[in-house]
């Protein structure tokens, strides 16, 4: 049996009093459309879920091409260049006058 971690210990009589609760509260007439757009988020929530997962799936998949040596000249990351202190006096820089 699947419970959920609050719901652990109810059982018959105490889903019958909720569902009387609910009944009360909301009335014979908005229970059909509560529970439709109820299941339609449970619908949504599911598939936003599954295509997560794909698309997790999909780049875990990937990764493992890209570190395998398949990468084009376009798809590799630049090279880094250092970059030359700006503070360095001018004589530094062409040692052959002096």
């Amino acid at each position: 049996m699947n419970t959920v971690a609050f719901l652990q210990n109810i059982n018959g009589p105490e889903i019958l009093l909720i569902f009387l609760i609910v009944l009360l509260l909301f009335g014979a007439k908005r229970l059909p459309g509560l529970f439709k757009s109820f299941g339609k988020s449970i619908r949504e929530f599911k598939k936003a879920t599954t295509e997560i997962e794909e698309d997790i799936r999909t780049a875990m998949d990937e990764e493992p091409e890209k570190a395998a040596g398949n990468t084009t000249n376009s798809e590799q990351a630049p090279k880094e260049v250092e970059a030359e202190s700006v503070d360095a006096p001018v004589e530094e820089e062409n040692p052959d006058k002096v």
